[in-house]
């Protein structure tokens, strides 16, 4: 779960000193436990989502936990567009802490939403889960990639070794968070009621709310709003335009539904967005390329780019099975009793993480003593989609051998789990080293961000 921190434009000031955090500024620890609890809401409701679908609408003696009845294909897809969007939402996100809000009030109204999003979904009905996913898609959005980019904030331009540090510390928050809430959740919801687990989730988020409010004073300066009335006014326009724009699509949207002429299925929404995922990034890539002030040079950098653009999509979207696939294989064909305690299939979720904490740094010494004759980053880009093209193949065996009906072993998502870590660990930028001449997030970042100047960003 090394993920992609988000786009640090923090400017580099310091944070008040005083009180340390594992010899960093204090401020690091309200991040930390701040993104340990939307991590715990965000993997902890992802665990037990799908199962929550798929279980059934109406109670029986065998199924006492009620769910939606949704068919597997729909409830992936319900799966697949609610975590699309909430990793899109951070470019608005980002975007709106940059002009308006400030990063500190994104990320505290960012966990307002997550947190009013899963106590929504404690409520049984079809529009309380639309209603809900809404909002923790919103509040993903403004809080996931500004409190990644507070943490650059803290340090000075020339503390990169103290930032790198701080980066890893905050991994493991993110880590931690990813291992304890399908624990915990899956408890809750598998072993009790569904909803109970929303509403730990729910509550989970109240408390890093409240430790992020509590802890702002010890973040200095960081992350406050812009103060350019010029630039907030035209962000203001924009944002108004781009307001109108949703609600006439919504508005359009609900016509046609409540007119019968075109309704809206499940299948016709699937279609839409399926279009729109080919159709937006092509639509993007050949406005820049049209673009007359980019030169060759630039222009070859964004099809390098493009390429580490559709693989990365095809990686994480391999990746991200772990919540559909996975998880109905480990409840349907994998024998989860052992020594007489039946494993909840949300614990699954877990394993990822814990791999992570335990071989993310067996790996970074491997890059740091291999120094220059490390892998390329395109290398480990290549290595790291061979290791889930292989963690699928391991999992095609076990499914051939529970094809009969008979459960398998639980050895088999483990295996599958740990390869494709070691995958996500070779692809993860965090891993590039110095071969590709990226150390950290923020100099990843930073060769991104070259074409921050131009329009389209």
């Amino acid at each position: 779960m090394t993920e992609n921190l988000g786009k640090s434009t923090a400017p580099p000031t310091n944070a008040p000193s005083g009180k340390q955090f594992f010899g960093h500024p204090f401020g690091l620890s309200v991040l930390f436990f701040t993104e340990f609890w939307e991590r715990f809401s965000y993997y902890g409701m992802r665990a037990i989502l799908l199962l929550f679908l798929t279980a059934p609408a109406v109670a029986s003696p065998e199924f006492q936990n009620i769910g939606l009845g949704f068919d597997t294909g729909t409830a992936g897809f319900v799966y697949g567009l609610y975590t699309a969007m909430a990793y899109l939402a951070a470019v608005p996100g980002g975007w709106i802490a940059d002009n308006l809000l400030g990063q500190r009030r994104a990320v505290l109204f960012g966990g307002i939403f997550i947190a009013a999003g899963n106590l929504i979904l404690a409520l049984h009905g079809l529009s309380f889960l639309i209603a809900g996913l809404s909002c923790i898609v919103l509040g993903t959005g403004l809080l996931k990639p500004n409190v990644s980019a507070m943490v650059g904030g803290l340090y000075s331009t020339d503390e990169s070794s103290r930032r790198d540090a701080a980066f890893s510390i905050f991994y493991m928050g993110i880590n931690f968070g990813g291992f304890v809430g399908p624990l915990i959740v899956g408890s809750f919801g598998e072993k009790i009621n569904w909803h109970l687990g929303f509403l730990s989730v729910g509550i989970g988020m109240v408390i890093g709310v409240i430790w992020f409010w509590f802890g702002t004073r010890h973040l200095g300066v960081v992350g406050q709003p812009p103060s350019d009335p010029e630039k907030i006014a035209i962000a203001k326009r924009t944002l108004l335009k781009i307001s109108a724009a949703v609600l006439g699509v919504v508005g359009i949207s609900a016509a046609l539904h409540f007119t019968n002429i075109l309704p809206l299925t499940i299948a016709l929404v699937r279609t839409v967005f399926n279009i729109a995922y080919i159709l937006i990034p092509a639509a993007f890539f050949i406005v820049v390329f049209s673009d007359k002030s980019l030169s060759l040079v630039e222009k070859k950098r964004f099809i390098v780019i493009g390429i580490f653009f559709v693989l990365s999509a095809i990686f994480w979207g391999s990746f991200e099975q772990a919540g559909t696939t996975f998880t109905l294989f480990a409840r349907d064909s994998t024998n989860r009793v052992i020594a007489g305690f039946t494993i909840p299939t949300s614990y699954f979720q877990s394993l990822n993480s814990m791999f992570i904490v335990i071989f993310a740094s067996i790996f970074a010494w491997i890059w740091v003593a291999l120094g220059d004759r490390q892998p390329s980053a395109p290398m480990k880009f290549a290595i790291g989609l061979v290791l889930v093209g292989i963690g699928f193949l391991v999992l095609s065996f076990g499914a051939t051998a529970a094809a009969d009906g008979t459960k398998v072993s639980p050895l088999w998502l483990l295996s599958v789990f740990c390869i494709h870590t070691f995958g996500e660990l070779c692809i993860s930028p965090g891993s590039w080293g110095r071969r590709s001449g990226i150390t950290s997030p923020d100099k990843l970042l930073a060769r991104w961000n070259t074409f921050q100047h131009r329009k389209y960003f």
